[in-house]
């Protein structure tokens, strides 16, 4: 019988979906028209926003990261191969594991021999990928994405603990809400479209205010949005 892979879904995935959604968001933010000067560079006096501008160059770094170590991974993939050990069970069928626990829901427990075979065997391909990961600069890769994606989550905690003072702040904190939240949902889906529509709002009555009083934050304890 053909060689059949027993595991389920391989321990290499990352924050991958996550990133990708980010570009998605973020050229959806261009088109609404949000893409302005004065968010993404300028000065503000508000505290939300200089918080969301670390986030986003957070955010960017990650993604970064998370490229490099990906190629890397390739690289250790064709070279190495991910860790695993390939037995035959008793009935004849070849099976490639990549875990004890799975090796253990396989096998019986008078195959003593078998599985301390297996085990050695994952062992020694754990210890030629580790050895190939210190090498080639993936396991410092992994470490700094992990790191620049657990500041990225600290950020984000921070953020909503700040108070917005101006409607760009409000912008900001429902654009962070945008990128962390549709690259894992369904961006059809609620409450993707209602956050889309309130950017759009704050938007609008951003330029509407530069119309009647000129170029200002808008001080929501002063503002109805009704």
């Amino acid at each position: 019988m053909a060689d059949s892979d027993n595991t389920t879904t391989s321990p290499l995935v990352t924050r991958r979906q996550l990133l990708a959604g980010t570009a998605i968001t973020v050229a959806g933010w261009k088109r609404n028209g949000l893409d302005r000067n004065d968010f993404e560079t300028g000065p503000t006096m508000d505290p939300s926003v200089a918080v969301w501008r670390q986030w986003r160059d957070s955010n960017i770094l990650t993604e970064q990261l998370c490229h490099q170590q990906q190629r890397l991974e390739r690289k250790l993939l064709d070279t190495v191969g991910f860790p695993c050990m390939n037995i035959r069970l008793r009935g004849g069928e070849r099976v490639t594991l990549h875990s004890l626990a799975a090796l253990h829901g396989v096998l019986d427990p008078e195959d003593v021999a078998l599985r301390a075979k297996a085990e050695s065997d994952l062992a020694a391909h754990q210890a030629r990928w580790d050895e190939a990961a210190k090498e080639t600069g993936y396991s410092a890769a992994l470490q700094a994405e992990r790191e620049a994606a657990d500041r990225s989550e600290d950020l984000l905690e921070a953020l909503s603990q700040t108070p917005a003072t101006t409607l760009a702040g409000v912008a900001a904190k429902l654009d962070a809400v945008l990128q962390e939240g549709e690259a894992w949902e369904d961006s059809g889906e609620f409450p993707w479209p209602q956050i889309r529509s309130a950017l759009e709002d704050i938007d609008r009555i951003a330029r509407h205010s530069e119309l009647c009083e000129g170029p200002m934050p808008v001080d929501l304890a002063s503002t109805s949005l009704t």
